[in-house]
């Protein structure tokens, strides 16, 4: 069942994922070689705190950390840890927080300082495609026109989209109807209305698109190794066009 929000609750999310964009945009000047993943994560649940909000995923369906933190390899779901970030790396951060009744979720993926120009690239595309998917979200439409937009962005680049994992729906739930995948045909699935709340979040592989999950029973990583790459913003269909509720600008 898709929820509509009005006018009142689309303000009201947008509250929630500002702290969201606060909380990443933090975190993005934190990463540098010599910081661990779970620096990151304290970091993150501190300051969530200190804004009268409750981390998202922590606790969510077990999940026992408050960020998640993806590194290289790693597409989603990464465990915060002693881990220590070197030069070269990217991170995948994805955070949601509850306030006011309202769940916000964003993701970014972090240079950590130089990185190679295939890295840099796949960051690169994977952002753009994201904004691709949400030039797509317009009232009338359908969710399919957003799989297309991200898929041929990605697609075009030489890069594969991840179709074991998609984005979804948000509001008075971290997860709701409809479901958003990064790949697909336009003009197929649900027809997007003013009202609706989705989070659109491609994860894009350097090389194939198949994942597996790592022992710990949530950390995905590509199937061949290669590296990943993770954006996600969460965005309100509104008369007006796409409105994006998670902007750090």
């Amino acid at each position: 069942m898709i929820i509509l929000k009005s006018p009142e609750e689309i303000k009201k999310m947008g509250e929630s994922n500002a702290i969201v964009a606060e909380v990443l945009a933090g975190l993005e000047y934190m990463v540098r070689p010599g910081v661990t993943t779970l620096a990151l994560n304290n970091y993150a649940e501190t300051v969530t705190e200190k804004m009268c909000a409750r981390p998202a995923f922590k606790g969510y369906r077990g999940f026992p950390f408050a960020l998640c933190t993806s590194v290289n390899s790693e597409v989603v779901h990464g465990f915060p840890s002693s881990r220590v970030l070197e030069e070269g790396d990217i991170v995948g951060l994805d955070y949601g927080v509850h306030y006011n009744g309202y769940y916000g979720d964003s993701a970014i993926t972090v240079a950590v300082n130089e990185v190679s120009a295939s890295a840099a690239r796949l960051m690169e595309v994977t952002e753009r495609s994201l904004y691709k998917g949400i030039e797509a979200a317009i009232a009338g439409k359908r969710i399919g026109d957003i799989s297309f937009a991200v898929q041929s962005c990605v697609e075009d680049a030489g890069f594969s989209v991840v179709r074991d994992y998609v984005g979804h729906g948000i509001g008075k739930n971290l997860h709701e109807d409809p479901p958003v995948p990064n790949f697909g045909m336009s003009d197929r699935g649900v027809e997007m209305r003013t009202g609706m709340v989705i989070a659109i979040e491609p994860m894009v592989n350097e090389g194939a698109y198949p994942v597996k999950i790592k022992p710990d029973g949530w950390t995905v990583e590509t199937d061949d190794g290669s590296l990943s790459a993770h954006f996600e913003h969460t965005i309100a269909v509104t008369e007006d066009g796409p409105v994006i509720l998670s902007s750090r600008a």
